[in-house]
């Protein structure tokens, strides 16, 4: 039907919804599959690699592919190195039938023999921070720098060299990526030439071990932040930084005139000055730039953990200026250009310290008796222009970094909070997907443009969860009828193969120090499910509509949110993981594997291992990054998903934004590589963000924790290493270690396969998801680490320490044993905090 609105937006035509009469897909073959190994029979390949090299584009490719790997894999022809990278099991075999009689020289590594089947570890299948090893070096085992014969020789020939980037994995190893090189390649940090992470360095290769190229740093060719925070030690006038970031493989020495006044015990960030060229035995010098304070206060731990991560503390100079500079006056010639829905009830609904409003939802019934629910984004390109320093800035950091006492916008205030804000009562402009629906969900016509809105209220989440629960007050009809439409779009989602697994997101009610009072898990409610619903839909369709402009290769670019299936074996090694609580998962169908995870999520709901396997099916999955490659949303079940609903907050958005208007005024196609090149990054400054909101909260956490020494926890054992168990206290996911040398009564040992610890001489069996009871021994602020004893309840433990109890009482005063073993049970002193 069309609407007398769609003539008030000449600038933006309307897109209506797909129609599904694309042709079918062309089929992928083993022989395909078997093709692209045979090519380069040597070479490591990882799904990524096969999909781009077989031109995979639609959901049935991706399964008929992986179904491909599978059979392969087990007739023998591929072996699985690691995560999702494959190679032909005789490679050897394959250049023999496939090389020409005057075929070239092979390469050094021609001759190496096939790795042996890598081992079926926790870390082989789920990546460097897995739930069974998270801490540095933990239950790893690093063997001497030795290798084969056949990899001395190479190495005595010269090697080959390639250049590559820096991926610091422990304190021990590295990993350094290469586009020259199929697989990442193992560097040991005594080989590194202290680089740092993110270095750029020419590698000099060495063989393999484990499946896995192996290299030294012949040279470090450009250090892209030669800083490090950390606590300064000082002792005789001169000074040595211990570095915060456990990957650090080195202290650096800071001379007595470079301190600049910085003392014992600071937290500080240094800068080095002098790497050694060819000693590894000595440390890198370097200079104090910025102190921070004594470590373990607040305000010095937040800044080091920004520093750490490279994250800005003000923005410049020439940037404020900018932004201040930008008019808030909306002329009537900009409005005329867009559509007007200012009549039009319209409404925000944020969290209740939200200042950045976004986005905001419109509502009207249409003659037909469907609704039109308008899904408003700020319009932030708008005022932040191509070629301003305002632009060159966003663009460098790339998204907002959420600490738990603070926000580091991407923004400056003047726009995050203030003109690009959708405030309430006041005229914004803003860029809009509109959306004609019955009360059932089913999708009519979908319209994309520029828009200008008047908010005429802002909710709290609570707020409008009230309302949803029967409150009856201003819009409850409305949001009542949104979020029963809602319901009927998520309903729709699932049903099409979406996956429900979510971490939990651990929130801190602070006082006016930021010194944390409370610590709780984040609930998420009909209301903000509501929001998260009509938002997946706006950058679903943004998505598709841009790819479904032009019909033949190459389409027009696009910034699209990409998440890959995940990798068969590592679905797998996660199902035997499961198996371990009595959960089982039928992997042989992968059309209904969405559905087994589902049905898995259902099932651990409220149990002790809940947060444990839900933990470890988020880190089975692919990681969601920024690509212009149009491969899909797996967890969400969509075939085209970009991001347009936060640009306030993300600069893909913004990219996405800039994209849309382009194609929307008929602009023709945008070269893909600047726009690739600007994905990547805003994926990498996305991971490191991350990184930082995960290094606060955990602070925040040993913060907490300290106030509570001596008391008792119920947690759930959720990490095993040959050092300890990790427990994770169930009413506030704080976790810490629980010593495997200071358990009572016997020597435990890592069984890593069977994921659990085994008593040597009782033969107790501990194993994740058990449900403990635990003392907080100790909170270290500087470490950000913390420790519990185990609160032995066995019933016979019990008995046990009642006894000991009431021969303690029995004893005279003064009584001294001639030995002490220590607390029996390993303290139970303390009562549960509720």
């Amino acid at each position: 039907m069309k609407r007398k609105e769609d003539s008030a937006a000449p600038r933006a035509p309307r897109a209506k919804a797909a129609s599904g009469d694309q042709a079918a897909p062309a089929t992928i073959t083993k022989e395909q599959v078997l093709r692209v190994f045979s090519d380069k029979p040597t070479d490591v390949i990882a799904y990524r690699q096969l999909s781009r090299r077989l031109g995979v584009t639609t959901k049935e490719q991706r399964e008929e592919v992986f179904e491909h790997l599978r059979a392969l894999k087990k007739s023998g022809v591929l072996t699985l190195i690691t995560n999702d990278e494959y190679r032909l099991t005789d490679p050897t075999a394959m250049l023999a039938a496939t090389a020409p009689p005057s075929s070239k020289k092979r390469r050094p590594d021609d001759n190496t023999p096939v790795p042996a089947k890598p081992s079926r570890s926790v870390q082989a299948e789920f990546g460097n921070d897995p739930v069974v090893h998270r801490r540095r070096g933990a239950g790893f085992d690093f063997p001497s720098d030795e290798l084969r014969p056949e990899t001395r020789r190479r190495q005595d020939s010269g090697g080959d060299t390639i250049t590559g980037t820096v991926a610091l994995a422990t304190d021990k190893f590295a990993f350094v990526v290469s586009e020259e090189s199929e697989s990442d390649v193992r560097v040991f940090t005594d080989r590194l030439k202290f680089a740092m992470h993110g270095d750029t360095v020419r590698l000099r290769l060495r063989g393999s071990r484990d499946g896995r190229p192996v290299g030294d740093v012949v040279e470090v060719l450009k250090r892209v932040r030669p800083e490090v925070v950390g606590r300064l030690q000082v002792q005789g006038g001169i000074g040595f930084v211990k570095p915060d970031n456990r990957k650090m493989y080195f202290d650096v020495f800071v001379p007595f005139e470079n301190l600049h006044g910085a003392n014992h015990g600071e937290k500080v960030l240094v800068r080095i000055t002098e790497f050694p060229e060819n000693d590894a035995g000595r440390s890198p010098v370097g200079e104090v730039v910025r102190s921070f304070g004594q470590a373990g206060a607040n305000e010095a731990e937040i800044n080091a953990i920004m520093a750490e991560f490279g994250l800005p503390f003000e923005f410049p100079h020439e940037v404020e200026v900018e932004s201040e500079a930008i008019s808030d006056r909306i002329s009537e010639d900009e409005i005329s250009r867009r559509r007007d829905f200012r009549h039009i009830t319209t409404f925000t609904i944020d969290p209740a310290d939200a200042k950045d409003f976004d986005d905001a939802l419109s509502i009207q019934k249409l003659e037909n008796g469907n609704w039109e629910i308008g899904v408003h984004i700020a319009d932030v390109t708008h005022y932040v222009k191509p070629g301003t320093e305002l632009e060159r800035e966003a663009k460098h950091r790339a998204t907002s970094v959420y600490l738990v006492d603070r926000v580091i916008p991407m923004l400056p205030e003047r726009l995050s909070n203030g003109l690009c804000s959708l405030r309430p009562n006041e005229d914004k402009l803003t860029f809009s997907a509109v959306f004609e629906l019955d009360e059932n969900g089913k999708l009519y016509e979908s319209w994309f443009g520029k828009t200008i809105i008047h908010s005429d209220r802002r909710f709290a989440y609570e707020e409008a969860q009230e309302r949803i629960e029967g409150l009856e007050a201003d819009y409850t009809a409305e949001i009542q009828l949104m979020n029963n439409i809602a319901k009927k779009l998520c309903a729709k989602r699932f049903k099409q193969g979406a996956i429900s697994f979510e971490t939990q997101e651990v929130k801190f009610k602070l006082d006016a120090e930021g010194k944390p009072l409370g610590v709780y898990v984040k609930e998420r409610k009909d209301a903000h499910k509501m929001i998260e619903e009509f938002m997946l839909l706006a950058n679903r369709k943004v998505a598709e509509f841009v790819f479904r402009l032009k019909s033949r290769k190459p389409r027009f670019t696009m910034v699209y949110r990409v998440h890959e299936a995940p990798d068969p074996d590592r679905l797998q090694t996660f199902a035997l993981f499961a198996k371990k609580f009595g959960h089982d998962l039928d992997l042989s169908n992968p059309k209904k594997l969405s559905t087994e995870l589902n049905d898995l999520s259902t099932e651990v709901i409220g149990r002790p291992e809940q947060n444990v396997i839900q933990t470890l099916a988020v880190r089975t999955m692919s990681k969601a990054i920024y690509t212009t490659e149009p491969l899909g949303h797996f967890g969400l079940a969509f075939d085209h998903y970009s991001h347009f609903t936060s640009p306030i907050r993300r600069y893909p958005d913004m990219m996405a934004h800039r994209l849309l208007e382009h194609y929307l005024e008929g602009g023709k196609n945008v070269e893909v590589a600047p726009v690739e090149e600007e994905c990547k990054h805003s994926s990498e400054r996305e991971k490191l963000a991350a990184s930082a909101e995960r290094a606060s909260i955990k602070y925040k956490q040993v913060e907490f924790m300290s106030e509570v020494i001596g008391e008792t926890f119920t947690g759930v054992v959720s990490g095993l290493t040959e050092r300890g168990m990790y427990v994770e206290i169930e009413e506030n996911k704080c976790e810490g270690m629980v010593r495997l040398s200071e358990i009572p009564g016997d020597f435990f040992e890592l069984d890593k396969d069977n994921y659990r610890i085994v008593g040597q001489r009782t033969k107790r069996i501990i194993q994740f998801g058990d449900e403990l009871q635990v003392v907080v021994k100790a909170a270290n602020l500087l470490d950000r680490t913390i420790d519990f004893e185990l609160v032995d309840n066995r019933p016979d433990s019990v008995k046990q320490r009642e006894q000991q109890q009431r021969r303690e009482n029995s004893k005279p005063r003064g009584y001294r044993p001639e030995r002490s073993g220590g607390r029996p049970g390993g303290g139970d002193k303390g009562k549960r905090r509720r």
